[in-house]
C-alpha cells in the first residue's frame, strides 16, 4: 500500500492547498490508533491527525494575516465542521495572544444536509437560515469540513448575500476532486483529496465515525453496513 504524498499546489485564485494523489490507497490502519469498533469498516487512513492539525495551523495564520484588524462573524457549517472549526479557532485565539496582527472573532452556528447515505442530492436543506439576517454588515468566515460538488456551498453563499454581508470568505478543510464538481472553489483550502467517501475528524457517514481522530476512506462493506 503506498501512502499519500501530499504536494502544494496553487490554485487560479492564489489558495494554497497540499494535494493527495488520485492514486494514493493511504497508510495502513495497524500504524494508527484507530477505535477497534471501526477496523474492520476502514481501508486506510489518507490525513493523519498530526497532519490535519499542522495544516489547520498554516490556515488560521493566513486568515489572519489576510482579515487581522477586521471584526469577523466565524460560521461553523455543523455537523462535520465542528472538529476543525474548534481547532481553527484555538490556533486563531493563540495567534491573537502572540502576534502584533489580531483578529477580534465571535462565532455562529449553521446546519446542512445535502447528503442521503454517501450520495450528494441536487437539494440543500438548510437549518437556522432565519438566522442569517443577523449577519448583515459583517464580516463573514464560513467553517466548512468539505466541498464537493459546490452546490451546497453556493446555495449557502447565495442566502448570505441576500442579509448582504460586509465580506464573505470561506475556508474548507477538504476539497474533493469530482467531475461532478460546479467548479467552486473556497479561498482557504486545507487539502485536495480523490473522489473517495472520507470519514473521520467530524465527518460522518450516516452519524457514524465522527469520533475517529483521522481521516480514512471508507469501506465498501462499511457503506452498506451503515446504510439507512
Amino acid at each position: 500500500m503506498s501512502p499519500p504524498t501530499p504536494t502544494l499546489r496553487t490554485n487560479s485564485r492564489m489558495a494554497s492547498y497540499l494535494e493527495i494523489a488520485d492514486d494514493s490507497e493511504g497508510h495502513d490502519l495497524s500504524l494508527f490508533c484507530v477505535p477497534k469498533h471501526y477496523e474492520e469498516d476502514l481501508d486506510s487512513v489518507i490525513i493523519p491527525s498530526g497532519l490535519i492539525k499542522d495544516r489547520t495551523e498554516r490556515l488560521a495564520r493566513d486568515i489572519v494575516r489576510d482579515m487581522g484588524g477586521h471584526h469577523i462573524v466565524a460560521l461553523c457549517v455543523l455537523k462535520g465542521g465542528y472538529k476543525f472549526f474548534a481547532d481553527l479557532m484555538d490556533f486563531i485565539k493563540t495567534l491573537n495572544q502572540n502576534s502584533d496582527k489580531s483578529v477580534p472573532l465571535t462565532v455562529d452556528f449553521i446546519r446542512l444536509k445535502s447528503y442521503s447515505n454517501d450520495q450528494s442530492t441536487n437539494s440543500v436543506k438548510v437549518i437556522g437560515g432565519d438566522e442569517l439576517s443577523a449577519l448583515t454588515g459583517k464580516n463573514v468566515l464560513i467553517v466548512e469540513d468539505i466541498v464537493e460538488t459546490g452546490r451546497t456551498m453556493e446555495t449557502l453563499l447565495k442566502l448570505l448575500n441576500e442579509c448582504h454581508p460586509k465580506m464573505v470568505k470561506v475556508v474548507s478543510l477538504l476539497v474533493k476532486r469530482t467531475p461532478r464538481s460546479s467548479g467552486y472553489r473556497p479561498d482557504y483550502i486545507g487539502f485536495e483529496v480523490p473522489d473517495k467517501f472520507l470519514v473521520g475528524y467530524a465527518l460522518d457517514y450516516n452519524e457514524y465515525f465522527r469520533d475517529l481522530s483521522h481521516i480514512c476512506i471508507l469501506s465498501d462493506r462499511a457503506k452498506e453496513k451503515y446504510k439507512v
